[in-house]
This record gives C-alpha cells, structure tokens and sequence, in this order.
C-alpha cells in the first residue's frame, strides 16, 4: 500500500542514473538484507518486522521497472513487453520454489538463495537499463512534496480521467473474479476429485506446468499480435470470454481431464488478458510525468483483489453448502461472470486505446 508513495518520490528524483533506477537499487538491497533477517529473527514480532521490509524493497524494486517501462516503452512495443512480463509473473513463484525446495533443509538459505538471484537480476537490469536512461532534466512535477501531495497519490480523478478511471475499475473487476477462482484451487481440486488436499499435491503441480505453458503461449502470442494488429482492448474482451469459458468448464467438472481443460483455459484467458493489461494502463495515463505515481495506482487494482476476493470467496462458498462439501460451483460461476464483465468494460468504455 506504500507504493504510489513510493511512485510520488520516485517521479520528483533526479539523479545522474535517471529517477527510476535509484528506486531499483534501493529496493533490491533493502530485499537482499531483509530476507536473511527473517531467517534469523529471533522471534515472530522481528520476523513480521523483517518479512514487511523485504516485501517492501522487492515490491519497490518491481514498480521501478514497471515505471521505466512506462518512460520508455514506445506505444507500438508495449504489447509484446506487457505479455514478457505478465509471463515473467508466472513464472517466477515456479522458479522461485524450484529455488527452495533445492535448499530445503536450510532455512537461512531458503531465504538468502532468492534473495541473492533477485539482486542479481536488478544489477544486470540496472547496468543494461541505464543506457539511455533520462538524467536530471526530465521535467519535475509541478508543486512541492508535501502530506497534501503524497496523501493524493492515493487518488486520481474519474471524471477528468474517464479512460484511467474505466480501465482501472476494470481491471479491478476481472481480478476479482480471478482470485475468487484461484485461491482455493488445491481444496477445489481436492473436493472434486475426492482426494485429500495432502493427495492432490502432485495433481495441482501437473495443472500448473500445464497452465505455464498456455500461459507461455498466450502471453508472448497475444502481446506480438496485439502491437501487429494496433489492437488493445479486443484482447481484454477475448481474455474474458477464455475466462468464462474455463470456469465454467471447471465449475462443472469432476474428473482430471476437465479439470485440466479448464485450467488452461483459464491460464489462456489472463495470458490474453495481461499481454494488453499493462499496455492500456501506460496509454491512458493521466500524465506522463507522474508516471509513477498513476502506474502505482494502478497496480492497487491487481492488490486490492488479492487481499479482499479471499475474504468476500468463504460467504459464497457456504452458499447451500452442505455435508463438508463446499459451493464451488458458484464461486466459479461468480468469477467467471466477474472477470467477463472486467474485459467488457475495457473494451466497450475505454476509448483512448483501440
């Protein structure tokens, strides 16, 4: 939730590596000494504190990068970078606890290994992304930083920023109906296969692999098609309607085949829906120079569903439930409405973008 701070801050910083990549270097080694410290914290209340400062350096050192994509990106190019990274997003929890489970047996180094290939990374992004980066005369926003300023950075106007304000209840939207369809998958599966969630652990893994290469798939080929045919919002809708068309499979599905029809489906809908997600939000920006500021807002519309979809999902789950056995029925049926309507108010309401 600090992050549109974070963007304010990040949009009044001149410095001779740009204003973006001093918040990547920052945040990566803020991340690289944080996550050891969970490890080694003696107690839960110094783990919590250690675990809030790694979230909030990688967390920082990610919107950096997405905030100089949005710098820099030429409009025609940001389709194919929108699917990379949603696809990068997918498979980065994948290597992430191939990472771990290797190091198992070591907590410090559960924590230090990713930690270690993340600043990696940021180093390698911060030498090749500070070629041509702008220096100290990109122009600063109008006013002085004050609370009044960071305080706004929460908000934006709808009525003078229609496109930004749409787009982002969009997103919202679809999100929400995404998180209603994913945060219970392993008990899901679990229930329509009459397993045990202990069981099910390597049938959730096989749909997993399957769904990052439709991802894979979707993501890269929606993205180069989208920057080929000038077309962004056609791909939120079509990303919709591939969620409709796996949830619903899935809703009604009691057997592994189904199942895993389903879930690609579905990894094939965010895939599409992603591949232009990030591409609308740099295209209607409210102002270019304060990038940071609404790309950040933006990404509320992804974390608000997160934290809320889990809560709202047990409610409609106990809808005429009965015998241990859970609604998921309608919980699918709910999201899969849910992130339709996501894509159809990008697509019919959004008029910057074609």
């Amino acid at each position: 939730m600090l992050s549109p701070l974070v963007g304010v801050w990040s949009d009044r910083t001149r410095t001779r590596i740009g204003r973006r990549l001093p918040f990547l270097l920052g945040g990566a080694v803020l991340g690289l000494v944080a996550l050891p410290a969970v490890a080694l914290a003696p107690n839960v209340p110094l783990m919590g504190v250690a675990w809030v400062f790694a979230l909030l350096g990688w967390t920082t050192a990610a919107q950096a990068i997405l905030n100089l994509q949005a710098d820099r990106i030429p409009e025609e190019r940001r389709g194919k970078v929108s699917g990379l990274t949603g696809l990068t997003g997918q498979m980065g929890p994948i290597v992430g606890i191939g990472l771990v489970s290797a190091v198992s047996g070591h907590t410090l180094l559960v924590f230090m290994l990713p930690a270690l290939v993340g600043a990696v990374l940021a180093a390698v992004f911060l030498r090749v992304g500070s070629r041509g980066e702008s220096r100290t005369d990109t122009p600063v926003p109008a006013g002085p930083v004050s609370a009044r300023t960071l305080l706004a950075g929460y908000t934006f106007s709808p009525r003078q920023n229609r496109d930004f304000a749409w787009n982002w209840l969009g997103r919202l939207t679809f999100f929400t109906g995404l998180y209603f369809n994913t945060t219970f998958s392993t008990f899901f599966y679990a229930q329509r296969l009459r397993m045990t969630v202990q069981d099910v652990a390597g049938t959730v893994a096989v749909i997993g692999m399957l769904g990052i290469l439709a991802a894979a798939l979707g993501a890269v080929g929606g993205g180069m098609l989208s920057d080929r045919l000038g077309r962004r919002r056609l791909f939120a809708l079509v990303g919709g309607l591939f969620f409709v068309a796996g949830a619903v499979t899935e809703a009604f599905s009691h057997s592994f085949p189904q199942l895993v029809v389903g879930s690609v489906l579905m990894q094939l809908s965010i895939a599409f829906f992603t591949a232009v997600d990030q591409a609308i939000v740099m295209a209607v920006l409210p102002d270019q120079e304060e990038a940071g500021r609404y790309m950040t807002v933006g990404v509320l519309s992804l974390k608000i569903p997160s934290a809320l979809a889990p809560l709202i999902a047990p409610f409609i789950l106990a809808v005429g439930a009965s015998g241990g056995e859970k609604n998921y029925t309608l919980l699918y049926l709910t999201g899969a409405a849910l992130a339709f309507l996501g894509g159809l108010m990008i697509f019919t309401r959004v008029k910057a973008v074609r």
